[in-house]
Parts: structure tokens; sequence; C-alpha cells
């Protein structure tokens, strides 16, 4: 079955507006595993404007201690500052993303052939620590080979196109080449995970055309849910979803 990632940088950046300590990003971190999560999925940006540094150590210490086997995922920019990072807190998965980092989200895969050198660089590195590496990739049929070539474990389809588009005639374009770049991943032995936009309405015609996908990280569409129905019911139904 399709693993859930609950990604919590939305519950960080609410914590940040004001100079709190709640909600806490671990507490509710608990709660998503507790419902049934099978990971956490977080993105630090270098200027900590949702996850901060010390949130990444906190939620591998808990991890560690408390839910030994589930996994931790964290997405960035393979800076070395963001290498260095996540070589000291050794998550199982590390997700490298395209961004800038004064992006407000991710909107893009890597673009085939875009800085191999840096890619090839840092997943050797990542490796050399025992982190399985999957790289963002857009619904480009051309990426998983690319990804190969660097040598990345798992390849990570950006879905908001099809989420964004989703119920329109133009979302059924877009799950036909999600769809078609999954199994060129697959062809080349990779492995396939999947996020943004994913939401309750829009999971089910993904995961029915694709139900061989690893893992899906889902952060703002739950979160959102969640404030009507509460964390641990919003990762019940998501996981019910992914079914």
């Amino acid at each position: 079955m399709t693993a859930l990632s609950v990604n919590l940088n939305a519950i960080a950046h609410l914590r940040n507006r004001r100079n709190l300590p709640w909600p806490s990003v671990t507490g509710i971190g608990r709660l998503a595993l507790d419902a049934g999560a099978q990971g956490i999925t977080i993105h630090p940006r270098p200027d900590e404007r949702h996850i901060r540094r010390s949130d990444v150590f906190e939620l591998e210490a808990m991890l560690r201690r408390d839910y030994p086997g589930f996994e931790y995922n964290i997405e960035g920019y393979p800076s070395p500052a963001f290498l260095e990072l996540v070589e000291a807190a050794e998550p199982d998965q590390v997700t490298l993303v395209p961004d800038d980092p004064t992006q407000n989200t991710s909107d893009h895969g890597w673009p085939v052939g875009h800085q191999a050198n840096l890619l090839q660089d840092a997943v050797e590195r990542l490796h050399q620590s025992g982190m399985r590496v999957s790289l963002f990739i857009d619904e480009n049929p051309e990426a998983p080979a690319y990804a190969a070539q660097i040598g990345a474990d798992r390849v990570e389809l950006y879905t908001g196109p099809y989420g964004g588009s989703f119920a329109t005639d133009e979302a059924d374009r877009h799950l036909a080449l999600l769809a078609t770049t999954a199994g060129a991943a697959h062809a080349l032995g990779l492995g396939v995970n999947a996020g943004h936009d994913l939401t309750l309405a829009n999971l089910p015609a993904f995961m029915g055309i694709m139900p061989e996908i690893a893992e899906v990280s889902i952060g703002h569409g739950i979160t959102a849910d969640a404030l009507i129905m509460g964390f641990p019911e919003a990762v019940r139904r998501y996981r019910a979803a992914l079914a």
C-alpha cells in the first residue's frame, strides 16, 4: 500500500506567526503518526520561515526514540548548508528539489540535464551516509532517465498541475503524463513518490491509475482538512483515499 508522509511545514508556518511554542510541530507529528501516517516530511528553508533547524533535530529525536521504522523525509535544494544539515540529522530519505530560497513553495521539478554535476555529487555524498535519495521531477517521461543517470533511488512526481486542474479535461492530460512518467521510472528500477496539491477529492483518480506509487507527501491539503475534522481524522481519511 502507498505510504502517507505528512508534511509539517504548514504547522511550523502557523506557529511562527507568533513567538510561541504552539502549535507544536512534534506534537502534530505524533498525532499524524499515531493516526496511521507512515512518515514525516519537512522542507527547511534557509530563512527558517517555517521549519527551523531546531525542528529538524527535535523531529529526528522523536522518530528515532518513539517511532522506530517510521520514515523521516527531508526536502531541500542541495546547497552546502542543506547537505550538512541532512548529514547531521540522517533522515531515511532526502528529496532534492530545485527551489530558489525565496520561493513560497515548490512549483517545478528539475529540468532534464540541469545541474547534473551538482546533483550527482550530492547523491554520492548522501549515499555515503546511507540515505535514500529522491529527485523531484515534472510530468516528463524523459525525467526518470535523468534521475537514474545522476544516481537517484527514487523520483517524486510534481503533481501540482494535476491537482490545480482537477475536475477539468486538462486534469486528464496531466494524469496521463504522470502515469507515463511513473511507468518510465519503474522501467528503470526507480521507486516513485508523488506530492503537491493532492487532496481527498483528487487522490482516488490518481491512485486508480498509479497504484504502484510508493509514497505520497501531503501537507497543505491535509492541514486544511485537519482544521475542520482534526488531524487524526484527516490522516485516517487520507489513508483510506490511498487505499
